[in-house]
């Protein structure tokens, strides 16, 4: 029986121990015997749990007990998982986590350290929830040059865009529908800014790439200023408006982004509703693919940190090579990223002519307003247009 510690006891934390406990049998047959979970560190006691009398309050309890092989991260946060992830490696001890704050800030160097120390660093958990991506783009996929990654990777914005749609309702009043049914925190920035989902997006691309690609150098825009007469014109247009991450080659290097779009019922996202996430790739040998499932959630995440403590056991002696190095990707120029954009002003059919030409004029019924579609166009160069217009709202449009 191999012995494991989870650090932090929330809702992915005691899912963990749930999960062990449920498939208890199952894993029992995958994992060398089965693991166990013997020490919890937390700052709170919790009488009446299964782990109560598992509870510890002191890391160095953990890292210097040599029973311990295997230890799960679900604290969240950079500090203190990145100190208390640091020790178990440094004590030769494998971790996996779910915490995106911590891989996308710290996983090159804590992919490193492993390495050094012979044991693993797994963090299937920190993109997508339970759905399956980065162990198949470490070894699936590793035959194929992947030319793109589009994703919706934040099962909150999926979920008030999806009611926003239905509904005909507007920003706040979805936003407080998530956050009493427990898809929103009660401070939602992370998600509603698309701060989450550009965490992820970043880690995605420095596993593709192989180098530390920095989520503060990405274009990163939310959901804060759609609103339901945005939702009325992309009806009108027979589209759904979604926060998309993406990340593609192109000749002057990777582009990432975080945004909302346009797009069409053709799109392979278009039908990812509510708060399911999906993955599309798209590789030079491969073609498409798309991974879809809960991209959040106590068990479906659980079930992945421990999907990756069981491939720790069956890699006990030897390390898991990622490639992801420190060595920062500067990213493509996003002001020469060619886009569509979609465009609601104030200002006259005519004006919209001068300054853009033949646009695509359409007329959702609303007062004072209409919208319209470009041409292909550079992000500077809509910028540079669009100043001349009384833009009321913009929207990305996708295939």
């Amino acid at each position: 029986m191999i012995k494991a510690a989870v650090m932090g006891y929330g809702t992915i934390g005691s899912g963990v121990a749930e999960v062990l406990r449920i498939n208890q049998d199952s894993i029992a047959g995958k994992a060398n015997g089965g693991i166990e979970v013997k020490y919890v560190l937390d700052l709170r006691d919790f009488p009446g749990d299964p782990i109560q009398d598992k509870v510890v309050h002191d890391v160095n309890i953990i890292v210097n007990d040599p029973e311990i092989q295997i230890v799960v991260e679900t604290m969240g946060g950079v500090e203190p998982a990145y100190t208390f992830v640091k020790a178990m490696l440094e004590a030769g001890k494998h971790v996996t986590t779910s915490n995106k704050a911590l891989v996308a800030d710290k996983g090159a160097e804590l992919i490193a350290l492993a390495r050094e120390k012979n044991v693993n660093f797994l963090f299937e958990a920190s993109v997508g929830g339970g759905i399956p991506i980065i162990r198949p783009l470490n070894s699936s996929l590793t035959a194929d040059e992947i030319e793109e990654i589009t994703g919706i990777l934040n099962g909150t914005t999926n979920y008030m865009m999806t009611k926003m749609a239905n509904e005909g309702l507007e920003f706040d009043d979805v936003l407080k529908d998530a956050q009493e049914k427990g898809y929103a925190e009660k401070d939602p920035t992370a998600d509603v800014e698309g701060y989450d989902a550009c965490r992820k997006i970043a880690i995605l691309t420095s596993l593709v790439c192989g180098r530390q690609v920095d989520f503060q150098d990405i274009h990163t825009e939310g959901i804060t200023k759609i609103s339901a007469a945005d939702m009325k014109y992309a009806k009108k247009m027979g589209r759904a408006i979604k926060l998309l991450a993406s990340s593609r080659k192109t000749d002057g290097g990777y582009l990432a982004m975080v945004a909302p779009f346009m797009i069409s019922p053709e799109h392979p996202l278009y039908n990812v509703n509510d708060v399911f996430n999906a993955v599309f790739v798209r590789g030079n040998v491969l073609g498409d693919a798309m991974f879809y499932g809960s991209g959040a959630g106590k068990l479906p995440t659980a079930s992945a940190v421990v999907a990756d403590m069981v491939d720790i056991a069956r890699h006990l002696d030897c390390h898991i090579g990622i490639e992801w190095s420190s060595k920062k990707l500067e990213l493509a120029d996003f002001g020469k990223a060619e886009n569509v954009f979609f465009v609601r002003t104030s200002s006259g059919e005519d004006t919209i002519r001068q300054i853009f030409g033949d646009a695509d004029v359409i007329d959702a019924g609303i007062g004072g307003e209409i919208g319209f579609v470009t041409d292909v166009m550079t992000e500077d160069a809509f910028a540079e247009k669009s100043a001349k217009l009384n833009v009321i709202s913009v929207i990305r449009v996708g295939q």
